[in-house]
Formats: C-alpha cells, sequence, structure tokens
C-alpha cells in the first residue's frame, strides 16, 4: 500500500493522543489548573491533530462530515463517531479540572473507555480488509491498542508502568512483523484466483495495460526487504528500546530526569512513525496479483 504522509501523521498522533487521554481520564497524573491545561493541551492537539490530517487522504475533504452517518457498516464512520464522543466527554472532565479544581471521576472513566474504543475502530479499518492479509488478525487492534497505552503512559508521565507497555508493546509488534511476513502466502490467494482463470499455474503474459492507474499507485507499493528490515530495527530502537533505556535509568537530578523523559517521548514518536510507515508499504494487497506484481 501506498504509504501517504497524512495517513501515518494520522495513526501516529491520534494513537498518542487517545492514549494520554486515557489516562487522564483515570486521574493519571492527577493534576489540576494549569498544568491539567497544559497535559490536555498537549492530548487535543495530538488526537485533534491527526484526526484532521487524515481528511487529506479523502478525495472528497469537504464531505468528511458524510462519514458519521454510515456506523453501521462502516468502522471510519465508527470511528468518527467515537472520536467526537470522546473529545466532547474528556472535553467536560477536562473543564472540571482545569477551571474548578474538580475530578469528575465517572465523567473521567466514561472518556477513557471512549478514547481507547476510538483507537480500537482505527484499528478495525485495517483489520477487517480480507484483500490485505497482513492487516487481517486480531494482533493489528492490539497492535494500536498497546502502542497507544504505552505512549499514553509516556506522556503522562508513568515511569513505573511506561516502560512495561513499552516493552509490552514492542513484543506485540515483533510478533505482527513474524506473522504478517508469511500472511499473503498463506492466504491462499494467487494469480490463478485472482484474474478468475481458475485453479493451477497461471503466470501473467503481458500487464494489462501500459501505462500507471489509481490501483497501482495507491495499492502496489513495493518495497525492499532489506530496506525494510533496516527500519524495523529503527522503529524498534526509537519507538521501544531507547524510551525504555532512558525511562529505567537511575539519575538524581530531576531537571535531567525531566530531559531524558522528554527525550524518550521525542524517540518513541519517530520510532511509531517509522513503524506505521512500513505499516502501509509492507502491507501486500491482492489486487497486485492481477498485475502480475506479487
Amino acid at each position: 500500500m501506498h504509504p501517504a504522509p497524512s495517513v501515518i501523521i494520522f495513526t501516529t498522533l491520534s494513537g498518542l493522543g487517545f492514549g494520554l487521554l486515557f489516562f487522564l481520564g483515570l486521574g493519571l497524573p492527577d493534576v489540576s489548573g494549569w498544568i491539567a491545561f497544559t497535559f490536555f493541551f498537549i492530548a487535543y492537539a495530538l488526537a485533534v491533530g491527526g484526526l484532521m490530517s487524515s481528511a487529506f487522504h479523502l478525495g472528497h475533504p469537504e464531505r468528511a462530515l458524510k462519514a458519521f452517518t454510515q456506523w453501521r457498516t462502516s468502522w471510519l464512520s465508527r470511528e468518527a463517531c467515537f472520536s467526537v464522543a470522546a473529545l466532547v466527554v474528556m472535553g467536560v472532565f477536562a473543564l472540571g479540572a482545569v477551571f474548578f479544581d474538580a475530578q469528575w471521576r465517572v465523567l473521567g472513566v466514561i472518556g477513557a473507555v471512549l478514547s481507547l474504543i476510538t483507537v480500537y475502530t482505527t484499528s478495525m479499518i485495517y483489520t477487517q480488509m480480507k484483500t490485505v492479509p497482513r492487516w487481517n488478525t486480531q494482533l493489528t487492534p492490539l497492535l494500536y491498542l498497546t502502542i497507544s497505552l504505552a505512549g499514553g503512559a509516556l506522556l503522562a508521565g508513568q515511569e513505573s508502568l511506561a516502560p512495561w507497555l513499552l516493552a509490552l508493546a514492542g513484543g506485540v509488534q515483533i510478533a505482527w512483523w513474524m506473522r504478517g511476513d508469511g500472511a499473503f502466502a498463506a492466504s491462499g490467494t494467487d494469480m490463478a484466483s485472482a484474474t478468475g482463470l481458475g485453479h493451477g499455474k497461471v503466470r501473467s503474459f503481458e500487464p494489462p495495460h501500459t501505462g500507471t492507474n489509481y490501483l497501482l499507485r495507491e495499492f502496489v507499493y513495493v518495497i525492499g526487504r532489506k530496506h525494510a528490515l533496516k527500519i524495523r530495527g529503527i522503529a524498534l530502537a526509537l519507538g521501544y528500546a531507547l524510551p525504555i533505556l532512558l525511562m529505567v535509568l537511575p539519575l538524581d537530578s530531576i531537571a535531567l530526569k525531566h530531559a531524558f523523559a522528554g527525550l524518550a517521548v521525542v524517540s518513541h514518536l519517530g520510532g511509531i512513525a517509522a513503524s506505521r510507515w512500513l505499516f502501509f508499504a509492507e502491507a501486500e494487497h491482492v489486487v497486485g496479483l492481477y498485475y502480475g506484481k506479487r
């Protein structure tokens, strides 16, 4: 699949933002006043910024509001509905924490649950696609949820919890890659079934047409395995290993701890962006078989 920058930004930032909203809803950290304002500002900037960037991948961004009308059948529509619900509920919760020094705990828990559901609906947009065997696994929502929780814990300053969640997310990431590498072959789809020419050995004599088209641009992106392995290493190092190391280092200086925590967030963000790029770049759509590209 073509790794569009807008979708990479969307999946990276929104997951991190809703992950932070989850912890804020649970009172982790238990903040109020201007400190609460800062935390909620960061969470909303990430979540809303990510959601807004996804609109740029639409053919007709001006029709984005129609996404809310298909919630019965579309995971994208469900994502839109739950994201708005989570942002509204957490917005009211934030008002209490910032202006009234009040922790409306029930409201916070509801907002936290809605935030996680939003991340889940995002993951299901890809999980449901049987035409992309690498995505079509329950490891995909698990990957999205663990990364969101790990990043949220990191931003929320949960020093004791964040390293464990980062390690868990890293483990799920490795399992997702390992399963995905054999997913296309295991799906049983080949050129014979893709072209409708029956069972047996079918090969491409020549491409269906001489020029490119939308399907080739969007669904037949090819990345060399050597480059994919390098980017995987970068994603693991920056997204998981380095943040864990920075979080567990024994430091006496508070200022140094804060500096290392900030560096851990930046490193994690870069690593997840790399893994999200691979999420799309390595996704093999079965339509590529029709064009003899797989």
